[in-house]
């Protein structure tokens, strides 16, 4: 790990992922790549932390997945946010921004 990268906070990992397919349908790789372009290179999230995620958000109705052909021509499972997904992005933002203010808050305290 580089040092501007950060190992992301117990709980964030969900919400990083939602919001990355908030921006538009992708395979695994292009989520991860993604989440390291959002976040200007502070979060990379590796495979064995991605795709037990994946598969425990669709379980969950959060996200839906499909078989597609990725921009190489191989075969490539592609995920795509649902509506539940959408909610759940917007519960666990609302979370995290309140959770930030508290620490900032903390932080500022004199």
């Amino acid at each position: 790990m580089s040092p501007e990268q950060t190992n992301l906070l117990q709980g964030t990992l969900d919400m990083v992922i939602l919001k990355a397919l908030r921006l538009g349908e992708m395979h695994g790789l292009g989520i991860s790549r993604r989440i390291e372009q959002i976040s200007q290179g502070t979060f990379v999230v590796k495979s064995g932390s991605l795709f037990p995620a994946l598969r425990r958000m669709q379980e969950e109705g959060w996200i839906s997945s499909a078989w597609g052909e990725s921009e190489t021509n191989r075969k490539a499972k592609y995920y795509r946010l649902t509506k539940a997904g959408v909610k759940q992005l917007e519960e666990e933002t609302a979370k995290w921004e309140r959770i930030v203010l508290g620490i900032s808050r903390t932080l500022e305290a004199s």
